[in-house]
């Protein structure tokens, strides 16, 4: 438990009305561990922070150190030998300290305890060995969802593909909900109005680089017969990648709906895909100039897609898509 007092300073500077990306940055604090009692302290101090982000109202520092005394006072195994996870009962902790309850309370008693009780209940589905990561990310699902439906505070939430398997000599792989290949993948669209330069470029390139994360797609409101041969030659030329396998001209009806469409650069004449926002990459169209002209354009694209890779890999997300070409995913997925 030692450094645990860093905490309230990172959650009384922390913006984010997220709680898994305020407890991911916890989690990668130098005295953190894989397993351990902190976690018993970081869920309530994640949610805490998360709430009064969101809107409630609480006094953020006198709460922070009540949770670290609370959660302090959980040892490490109560998971195993009490048959209760102490992360399931910091969410509980979390309720008691936002509702002001004690033990002559009424409603606010009645709340802290159906908290822990669905806390400890998804913990309890998923069954063991333990792991303080996945005990974590559950009580945390479940309170977002709870204090919404009980408080009427609405926290950010997100999909959670956990990283630390690697760490975990005990992990339970595919039964645990946040496995990595459990994660479901979200859609890119790459746009231009032929689809047979540009996004068919794109969809190469992101197959190539992102296919872990995400399913490709490329469209067009219009299609010519077959993919440019200038792209087809040089993408295989450059990088072994033959796009008449796989790939054909297609348009918009006939791929799934995305989660993301990106713009080659066709202005006015690009797809409209109402109710959606489309990122504009501002790409010029290389068809018919000379191979040194048409590899800038395939590398400005290779960057771009790599600057999602990167993104991506390193947990920089934000919540909506932004405008200027930059790259943000829905998605916070931990780092």
């Amino acid at each position: 438990m030692q450094g645990i007092d860093s905490l309230i300073g990172l959650c009384l500077n922390e913006t984010s009305g997220n709680p898994v990306v305020i407890l991911n940055k916890m989690m990668s604090m130098p005295f953190c561990h894989m397993h351990g009692p902190e976690h018993h302290v970081m869920v309530g101090m994640a949610l805490l922070t998360a709430y009064k982000n969101c809107g409630g109202e609480i006094d953020l520092k006198r709460s922070l150190i009540e949770m670290n005394s609370r959660g302090s006072s959980v040892p490490g195994g109560a998971c195993g030998f009490w048959g209760a996870c102490g992360a399931g009962i910091s969410a509980g902790m979390f309720i008691s300290i936002v509702t002001g309850s004690t033990p002559l309370g009424k409603d606010n008693f009645g709340l802290s305890h159906k908290m822990t009780a669905r806390a400890l209940e998804a913990i309890g589905e998923v069954g063991g060995p333990r792991c303080c990561k996945r005990d974590s990310y559950l009580s945390i699902s479940r309170a977002i969802d709870f204090v919404k439906e009980s408080l009427g505070i609405e926290m950010e939430k997100s999909d959670v593909v956990c990283t630390y398997s690697s760490q975990n000599n005990q992990c339970i792989g595919k039964r645990c909900p946040f496995f990595r290949v459990n994660a479901k993948k979200k859609k890119i669209a790459f746009l231009c109005v032929h689809n047979s330069c540009r996004s068919q470029i794109a969809e190469a390139l992101g197959r190539k680089y992102l296919s872990d994360r995400y399913e490709c797609y490329s469209a067009g409101t219009e299609v010519k017969p077959q993919i440019n041969p200038d792209a087809v030659r040089l993408m295989k030329q450059e990088y072994g990648i033959d796009m008449e396998k796989e790939q054909y001209p297609k348009l918009l009806e006939d791929i799934p709906e995305a989660d993301i469409y990106v713009s080659m650069g066709c202005n006015v004449a690009c797809p409209n895909i109402p109710g959606k926002k489309v990122i504009n990459w501002g790409l010029d169209d290389p068809t018919g100039k000379e191979d040194e002209e048409f590899m800038d354009v395939i590398r400005q694209i290779e960057k771009k897609i790599q600057e999602m890779e990167e993104k991506y890999r390193s947990g920089r997300h934000q919540s909506t898509a932004g405008s200027g070409g930059e790259y943000y995913d829905p998605a916070v997925s931990v780092s």
